[in-house]
C-alpha cells in the first residue's frame, strides 16, 4: 500500500530508527485517564515515547470541534511523566514519513479503530509495513463520555467512598463483580503511579479515611481519621522539600496543570539560590545513585460529596478515582491522597505521612464559591504560599463545561457523529478480524 504523501515536519531527521522509541499520536482532548492508560502501555514497549498532537483544524475535520486549544493539549502531554517529548500538528492519517523523522520505529493504539472522515483507518499505513502495536484501551472512559456527562447533568458516575469500592464492597453488581471490578481499580492506580520508565514504583499513594463522613468536608469534626498507604512510591528523598496541594482536579484542566508546574518552577528557582543544582551536590546526590529534583510534591484529592456540596449541579464530572488517575499521571506530582479533607486544620497537615509540608500552595484564583477561608492554618503556621498569575488560571471544570454549552448544537452534533463512526469502526474491526481468522486457516492449510 501506497504510502501518504503527507510532508515531513521540519528540523533535521533521526538519523536512523530506534527500536525502543515508540510513537502516539491522538487528539488528547482535556487529557484524561484512557489517554494516560494509552501512553503508560505504549511507554512500557519501549525506552522512549513520542506523542503527536493533532492540530484543532485536522480534528474538526475528521472528527468534530476540539473542546481545548492545541497549546492547552500540548501542555497536557509534556505533563505527562511517561512521554519523551510532544510532537505539534501530527497528521490525522500516521505517515510513516512523520513517525521516521522522529526516529519512531513503531506506532502504538488502542484496539480499537480510529478512522479519518472518508471512514478509513487512521492507520492503515503504519499497519501495512509491520510497524504497529496494539496496547488495551482503557475502559469505560473517552472525551465522548465526558462530553455526554456535562451535556446530559449525569450524577451516576459519583463513587460514595472509593477505599470500600477498592475493596469490592462498594458499587453496582454481584459480589464476585464488586470485588473484581475493585482489584482492576486498584492494579490500574498502580499502574499509574509507576515513574517515567512506566515499570517501577513513582507516586506514593495514600488514603486520608475517617469514620465520620463529616470530617471529610470539615477536618475539624472528628477525630476518628488515619492515614492508609495503598501503594509505596518512590519516596521522598534527602534534601527534597516537601509542598503540599489540594484540590477537586476534576477534568484535570490546563489550569490545573499550570498551577502544578509553576509550584515546580517556584521550588526549583528557591533550590537554585540555594545550591541544588552546583556541581558538587549534583555529584554527591549521583555519586548514591541517580539525581533527583528539590521538590516533593503531595497532592490531595477531594471526595465526590466534598465536591458537590460546594458545586452542586454535576459536579465534580470526574469521579474521584478517575480525577486520581489523572493526578497520578502528572509528573509534576509525588505523591497523592485520597479523600483529602477541604479544609487542612493544623493536625492534619502536622500528621502527613512525610513530615509538616515546607509550604502550601493555592493558585491565583478559587473554583469554588467558599464563604470561609480554608488556609487559615497553614497561614498561621507561616507556610502558605501563593502562586502567581498564569496564563491558563480561569480554565477550570466549570469554564470547559461553559465551553461546551456555548457550542452545544456543534457537540451534539460530534456526539451523533460519533456514534455513526463507531458502527463504521465497528464494522472495519468484524473485517479485520475475519480476515485474521481468513489467514490463520490458509496459514494452515499450507502447513
Amino acid at each position: 500500500m501506497a504510502a501518504t504523501t503527507e510532508a515531513p515536519p521540519p528540523g533535521d531527521p533521526a538519523p536512523e530508527l530506534l527500536e525502543g522509541r515508540l510513537w502516539v499520536d491522538g487528539c488528547f482532548d482535556f487529557f484524561h485517564h484512557g489517554h494516560a492508560g494509552a501512553v503508560v502501555q505504549a511507554r512500557q514497549l519501549g525506552d522512549e515515547l513520542y506523542v503527536g498532537v493533532h492540530s484543532d483544524e485536522a480534528i474538526l475535520e475528521n472528527k468534530g470541534p476540539t473542546v481545548m486549544t492545541l497549546r492547552e493539549r500540548l501542555l497536557s502531554t509534556d505533563a505527562c511523566r511517561w512521554v519523551t517529548k510532544s510532537v505539534p500538528d501530527a497528521p490525522y492519517v500516521t505517515s510513516l514519513d512523520w513517525i521516521s523523522h522522529f526516529g519512531c520505529k513503531y506506532v502504538v493504539h488502542g484496539d480499537d479503530i480510529t478512522s479519518d472522515s472518508s471512514g478509513e483507518d487512521c492507520y492503515r499505513f503504519v499497519k501495512a509495513a509491520n510497524r504497529f502495536k496494539v496496547v488495551k484501551r482503557t475502559p469505560s472512559i473517552s472525551t465522548t463520555d465526558l462530553v455526554g456527562r456535562m451535556l446530559l447533568c449525569t450524577r451516576s458516575h459519583f463513587i460514595k467512598s472509593l477505599e470500600k469500592t477498592l475493596a469490592g464492597k462498594e458499587g453496582p453488581g454481584t459480589d464476585a463483580e464488586r470485588k473484581a471490578e475493585g482489584e482492576a481499580m486498584k492494579e490500574r492506580i498502580k499502574l499509574y503511579a509507576t515513574d517515567e520508565t512506566a515499570k517501577n514504583p513513582g507516586v506514593d499513594v495514600w488514603f486520608w479515611s475517617s469514620e465520620d463522613d463529616a470530617a471529610k468536608k470539615d477536618s475539624s469534626k472528628s477525630a476518628a481519621r488515619t492515614f492508609k498507604e495503598l501503594f509505596k512510591g518512590a519516596g521522598l528523598k534527602p534534601g527534597q522539600r516537601v509542598v503540599y496541594v489540594d484540590g477537586g482536579f476534576d477534568l484535570f484542566s490546563s489550569g490545573h496543570i499550570a498551577f502544578l508546574r509553576c509550584v515546580t518552577q517556584v521550588e526549583e528557582d528557591l533550590a537554585r539560590k540555594e545550591g541544588w543544582y552546583a556541581r558538587q551536590a549534583v555529584d554527591e546526590r549521583k555519586g548514591k545513585g541517580a539525581d533527583y529534583g528539590p521538590v516533593f510534591v503531595v497532592a490531595g484529592v477531594h471526595d465526590d460529596e466534598v465536591i458537590n456540596s460546594w458545586k452542586g449541579v454535576n459536579y465534580p464530572i470526574m469521579n474521584i478515582y478517575e480525577r486520581g488517575l489523572c493526578v497520578l499521571q502528572c509528573r509534576y506530582i509525588n505523591a497523592v491522597i485520597f479523600g483529602a479533607p477541604f479544609t487542612p486544620t493544623k493536625k492534619y497537615l502536622s500528621s502527613l505521612p512525610w513530615g509538616t509540608p515546607d509550604a502550601v500552595y493555592h493558585g491565583p484564583t478559587s473554583f469554588m464559591p467558599l464563604t470561609t477561608d480554608v488556609y487559615t492554618a497553614p497561614k498561621e503556621m507561616g507556610i502558605y504560599c501563593e502562586i502567581g498569575h498564569h496564563e491558563f488560571e480561569d480554565v477550570n471544570a466549570g469554564t470547559i463545561v461553559q465551553r461546551i454549552m456555548k457550542s452545544r448544537d456543534l457537540y451534539e452534533a460530534r456526539q451523533k457523529a460519533k456514534g455513526m463512526k463507531a458502527d463504521i469502526e465497528a464494522a472495519a474491526r468484524h473485517r479485520e478480524i475475519l480476515e485474521e481468522e481468513q489467514q490463520k486457516k490458509e496459514s494452515a492449510q499450507r502447513d
